[in-house]
C-alpha cells in the first residue's frame, strides 16, 4: 500500500514546467524547420525563374502564394484554434507543410531535360552535340528549339513551362500549414510561462528559428551548384557553368530535404497536453495539495485536483462563432494595435521585397554567382540576425524594460539600420561591359534597351540572331551577346572548352586585346568591384544585427498592448494582415519594377520572352533601393505616432494607479488631514484632462 501511495504521489509531481520546456523545445524546432523550408524557397527563386522561363513579376506571384494560403485560414485558426487543442493543430500544420514540399518538387519529375537557349549547339536524341559555325554569311541561325514546329499548346506541354503552377500550389499549401504555428504557439507559451520569462523564451525561439534560414540558404547554395538534371545527362556536354545566367541548379532536391525535416518536427506536438499549469504556480499548488492530503489521510490524484462539478464545460462552436465579431471589434478599437499593424505592414513590405531579390541584386550589381550570393546571405547576414535577436531579448530581460522601453529600442535600432542601408546606395559597381547593351562596340559607355543596337558593321554579314543570349568574353574585358555577334569565323574545342577565333568585332574595339579570340561566359568584374562588394557585405551584416535587435521588443509591445483573452486573435490577425498586404504585393511590384530595368531578355523554347539575362545595374540599384528607402521612411512616421500614443496611455495608467492609491489613503486620513483629499482631487483632475486629450 505504501508503494502504491508513493507511486501515486509522483503523479501530481510530474512537473508541468518540464512539459512547458518540451513545448518550448518542440516549438523552437518547428520555427527552425519552417524557416529552413521558407528560406530555401527564397533561395530557389532565381533557379525557378530560369527553369520555367518566367519574369520576376510572375516569380513574385509564386512567392506571394504562401501569404495567400495564410489568408485563407488564419482568422479561423487564430480564433477557434485558441479554444481547441493548440499543440495538435500545430502538429497538423507541420504535416501539411511536409506535403507541400513534395508537391513543389513534382514538376521536375514531369518535365523533360532542361534545354538552355543557345545558338552554339543543340542536343539531338542521341545526346550528342552538333556544332554550328558562329558566323554564317548569308545564312540563318536557328532562333528557336525544334519544338517551334509544333503548335503553341503542344510545345508548352512538351517543355513543361506551365508546370510552375505546381510550385504556386505547393507554396500556397505551405502557407496554410504554417498558419497555426505562430499565433497558437506564442499564445500557448505566453499563457503558461512566467511573465518575466516570456521575452527570453521568445528570444530563444526566434534565435533557434534563425538557424533555419542559415541552413536553408546554405542548402540553396549547394543545390544551385548542382545541375538541374544531375544524374540524367552527361555534364561534359554542357557548355555553361553555374556562373552563367542560363544555369539552373537542382532546385527540386532541396524541397525533398525540407519536407523530411518538417515531417520530423511535427511529431512531438501530437503528444503534448491541451493545457498546462502556470509556470511557478504548480509547485505551490502541489505543496498545498500534499499538505491537505496528509491531513486528511490520503494523497490527491489528478481527478481530485478539480472536482467534476466545477470543471468548465467546453464552449460549443456556435457560441465561439457568435463571439467572433464582438472580439474582432474590441481588438480593432485598440488604436495602439492598429498602429502596430500599420507600422509592421510597411516595414514588412520593404523587408520582403529586399530579401526576395537580394540574391539577384548581388548577382547583377556585383557580378556574384547566384550560389555564392545565397551562401553569403546564409552564413553572414543570418548569424548577425540571430545575435541581434538574442541581444534584444537580453536587453529586455536584463533591464526589465516596460512597453515604452521596448518602443525606444525598436525606434532606435530601426533608425540606425536605416542609416546603414542608405550608405549601400553608394557602394556599387558600374555596368558590365556588354557590346551593344551597356557599351558600344568601340567600348564607349552607352546603355541601350533596343535590341537593334546589338548589330554593328563588324557583324553585319553574319545573319545573327538578336534574341539569344550566348555570352562570350574577349581578352580586353568586353562581353558579346553571342559568338556570332562578336563576328567570330571559326571554333575549336567542345563543351565548356570551346574557343572562338577570328572575331572581327574584337578588332574593332578601342580597348587593346591580346588576340581576336573569345571564350564562353560573361567577363568577370574588375578587382575594384570585388573590394566594393566586401564593403557592402560588411555594412549589410552590421545593419542586419542592429535591425534584428527590435524583433523581441516588437513582439512584447504587441503582447502587452492587448487584453489577455484576445492574444491569439491579435497575433492571428496581425499575421493575416501583415502577410497578406505585406507578403503578397511586395514581390510582385518589386519584381515588376526590376523587370523594367532588363536590357536583355532570354527566349523560351516555344518562342516568346523568357527570363531576363542582363539588367541595367544603375537603374536596378536606384529603383530597388529607392523603393525600400521610401517604405522605411514612412514606417518611422508611424513609429513616432505609436510612441506618442503609448506614452499617453502609460501616463494615464500611472495617474490612475496614483489616484487609486491616494483615494485609499484619503479615506483613512480625511478626518485628520485635508491635504490628502486636496491632492487626490488634483490628481483626478489631471487624469480627466489626459483622458480628454
Amino acid at each position: 500500500m505504501q508503494g502504491i501511495m508513493s507511486e501515486e504521489k509522483k503523479t501530481p509531481g510530474q512537473p508541468c514546467c518540464s512539459q512547458l520546456k518540451m513545448f518550448l523545445f518542440s516549438l523552437s524546432f518547428v520555427y527552425f524547420a519552417k524557416a529552413f523550408q521558407g528560406s530555401y524557397m527564397k533561395s530557389s527563386v532565381t533557379q525557378i525563374e530560369r527553369r520555367f522561363d518566367i519574369p520576376s513579376s510572375l516569380i513574385g506571384v509564386i512567392d506571394g502564394s504562401f501569404e495567400i494560403g495564410n489568408l485563407l485560414v488564419i482568422a479561423f485558426v487564430s480564433y477557434f484554434g485558441a479554444k481547441l487543442h493548440r499543440p495538435r493543430l500545430i502538429g497538423g500544420g507541420c504535416l501539411i507543410m511536409a506535403a507541400s514540399s513534395i508537391i513543389t518538387a513534382l514538376p521536375h519529375f514531369f518535365q523533360g531535360p532542361y534545354k538552355y537557349e543557345t545558338t552554339i549547339s543543340h542536343f539531338s536524341e542521341s545526346n550528342m552535340s552538333e556544332t554550328i559555325l558562329p558566323c554564317l554569311a548569308n545564312g540563318s541561325h536557328p532562333d528557336m528549339d525544334p519544338h517551334v514546329t509544333m503548335t503553341q499548346a503542344e510545345c508548352e506541354k512538351v517543355s513543361g513551362s506551365s508546370l510552375w503552377v505546381y510550385v504556386f500550389l505547393g507554396n500556397m499549401l505551405r502557407g496554410i500549414g504554417e498558419t497555426p504555428v505562430m499565433p497558437l504557439g506564442v499564445s500557448y507559451l505566453d499563457d503558461y510561462a512566467r511573465e518575466e520569462n516570456t521575452a527570453f523564451y521568445l528570444a530563444c525561439i526566434q534565435t533557434i528559428g534563425i538557424l533555419g534560414p542559415m541552413f536553408g540558404f546554405m542548402l540553396g547554395s549547394f543545390c544551385a551548384k548542382l545541375y538541374v538534371d544531375i544524374g540524367a545527362v552527361n555534364l561534359d556536354t554542357i557548355s555553361i557553368t553555374y556562373k552563367d545566367s542560363r544555369w539552373v541548379g537542382a532546385w527540386w532536391l532541396g524541397f525533398l530535404v525540407t519536407g523530411a525535416v518538417m515531417l520530423l518536427a511535427g511529431i512531438p506536438f501530437w503528444f503534448l497536453p491541451r493545457s498546462l499549469s502556470k509556470q511557478g504556480e504548480e509547485n505551490a499548488k502541489r505543496s498545498h495539495e500534499d499538505t491537505e492530503g496528509e491531513q486528511d489521510g490520503f494523497i490527491p490524484t489528478e481527478s481530485n485536483n478539480i472536482p467534476s462539478s466545477v470543471k468548465p464545460a467546453p464552449d460549443s462552436m456556435s457560441t465561439l462563432a457568435k463571439d467572433f465579431l464582438p472580439s474582432l471589434r474590441r481588438l480593432f478599437s485598440n488604436s495602439v494595435y492598429v498602429l502596430l499593424i500599420c507600422t509592421g505592414l510597411i516595414q514588412v513590405n520593404g523587408f520582403i521585397g529586399m530579401i526576395t531579390f537580394k540574391p539577384k541584386y548581388m548577382e547583377q550589381i556585383y557580378g556574384q554567382p547566384a550560389s555564392k550570393a545565397i551562401f553569403l546571405i546564409g552564413t553572414m547576414n543570418l548569424p548577425a540576425v540571430a545575435l541581434g535577436i538574442i541581444m534584444g531579448g537580453f536587453v529586455m530581460k536584463r533591464f526589465k524594460l516596460n512597453v515604452i522601453g521596448a518602443v525606444k529600442i525598436c525606434i532606435g535600432s530601426s533608425f540606425f539600420s536605416f542609416i546603414l542601408l542608405l550608405t549601400q546606395y553608394f557602394l556599387s559597381c558600374e555596368n558590365s561591359d556588354v557590346a551593344g547593351l551597356t557599351v558600344s562596340y568601340q567600348g564607349v559607355r552607352q546603355v541601350s534597351y533596343e535590341q537593334q543596337s546589338l548589330l554593328s558593321q563588324c557583324n553585319s554579314v553574319c545573319s545573327c540572331s538578336l534574341r539569344h543570349w550566348d555570352p562570350v568574353c574577349s581578352s580586353n574585358g568586353l562581353t558579346y551577346s553571342s559568338p556570332c555577334l562578336a563576328g567570330c569565323q571559326s571554333v575549336t574545342g567542345a563543351g565548356k572548352e570551346m574557343v572562338f577565333h577570328n572575331c572581327t568585332c574584337v578588332g574593332e574595339a578601342l580597348m587593346p586585346a591580346i588576340n581576336r579570340s573569345v571564350v564562353l561566359g560573361q567577363c568577370p568584374r574588375d578587382g575594384s568591384c570585388d573590394y566594393m562588394f566586401k564593403i557592402y557585405m560588411g555594412v549589410s551584416v552590421i545593419a542586419a544585427f542592429i535591425s534584428a535587435a527590435a524583433a523581441t521588443p516588437g513582439c512584447i509591445i504587441l503582447l502587452r498592448s492587448i487584453q489577455p483573452e484576445l492574444k491569439s486573435l491579435a497575433l492571428g490577425m496581425q499575421t493575416l494582415i501583415v502577410r497578406t498586404l505585406g507578403g503578397i504585393p511586395p514581390p510582385i511590384y518589386f519584381g515588376a519594377l526590376i523587370d523594367r530595368t532588363c536590357l536583355k531578355w532570354g527566349t523560351k523554347q516555344c518562342g516568346g520572352r523568357g527570363a531576363c539575362r542582363l539588367y541595367d545595374s544603375d537603374a536596378f540599384r536606384a529603383r530597388f533601393l529607392g523603393l525600400i528607402y521610401g517604405l522605411y521612411s514612412l514606417s518611422y512616421v508611424l513609429w513616432g505616432l505609436l510612441y506618442y500614443r503609448l506614452s499617453r496611455r502609460h501616463k494615464r495608467q500611472a495617474l490612475k494607479d496614483q489616484a487609486k492609491a491616494m483615494e485609499q489613503e484619503s479615506k483613512g486620513t480625511a478626518s485628520s488631514n485635508g491635504n490628502a483629499s486636496s491632492a487626490f482631487v488634483k490628481c483626478k483632475e489631471e487624469l480627466d484632462r489626459e483622458t480628454t486629450i
